[in-house]
C-alpha cells in the first residue's frame, strides 16, 4: 500500500473503476494522493502487478463488516450428550427419547452414552439393543453417524438431523389410507 509498493512498474485502476494504464509506483501515488485516497496493491502476482485507488480505510470497515454479517447467519451446530443406563426404565427412556428429539428440532447433534459400571460391562449387548432400540424409533427425524461403538466402560452412537429432501419425496409418497367411514 502507498510507499511500500516496491517494483518498477505497476498497472493502475482509480476509483471509479477505470484502467489509467501501466505507469510507475510514484506516478500513481501522486494521482492517489491527489484525490485524497490510498494506491492499494490488489493483485501482486500479475504482470504487471494491479493496484487500485480506494480509500483503505473504507475498504477494511465494509470487509469487517460483511465478516460480521455473516458470521451472525450461521448457526453453530452443537453436540449435546444423552446418559443412560443399562438398566433404564421406560419411563427415563422415554423422557431422555423426547430431549432428543427437541435437541435435533433444534439443529444440534445428540451423542447418545451408555455408562456401565461393574458387572455391567459383562453384558454389552443390553446397552447395543437400547441404542439400537432408539436409533430405530428415532429413524424418522434422525440418521446415527455411526454405529454403536464400545469404548472403555462406554458406548455411544452420534445421531443428526436427518437432511430435509425439497419436498417432492412427500408429495411423491401415496396418500394415507383412508379411515373408517363416518355415520
Amino acid at each position: 500500500m502507498n510507499e511500500r509498493i516496491r517494483v518498477r512498474e505497476i498497472r493502475v485502476i482509480d476509483d471509479t473503476g477505470q484502467q489509467l494504464g501501466i505507469m510507475p509506483p510514484p506516478q500513481a501515488l501522486a494521482i492517489a494522493k491527489q484525490k485524497g485516497l490510498d494506491l492499494v496493491e490488489i493483485s501482486p502476482t500479475a504482470v504487471p502487478p494491479v493496484c487500485r485507488i480506494m480509500d483503505f480505510g473504507k475498504y477494511q470497515y465494509q470487509e469487517q463488516k460483511r465478516t460480521r454479517e455473516a458470521r451472525k447467519h450461521q448457526k453453530v451446530i452443537e453436540v449435546k450428550e444423552i446418559k443412560f443406563r443399562p438398566k433404564v426404565d421406560e419411563h427415563d427412556y422415554q423422557f431422555k427419547k423426547k430431549h432428543i428429539e427437541r435437541f435435533l428440532e433444534e439443529g444440534d447433534k445428540v451423542k447418545a452414552t451408555i455408562f456401565f459400571r461393574g458387572r455391567e460391562m459383562a453384558h454389552p449387548e443390553i446397552g447395543r439393543r437400547i441404542l439400537e432400540r432408539l436409533m430405530q424409533e428415532l429413524s424418522e427425524v434422525a440418521v446415527a453417524e455411526s454405529s454403536p461403538r464400545l469404548e472403555g466402560n462406554q458406548m455411544h452412537t452420534i445421531l443428526s438431523r436427518k437432511p430435509q429432501g425439497g419436498g417432492k419425496s412427500r408429495a411423491a409418497a401415496p396418500p394415507p389410507p383412508p379411515s373408517a367411514p363416518a355415520r
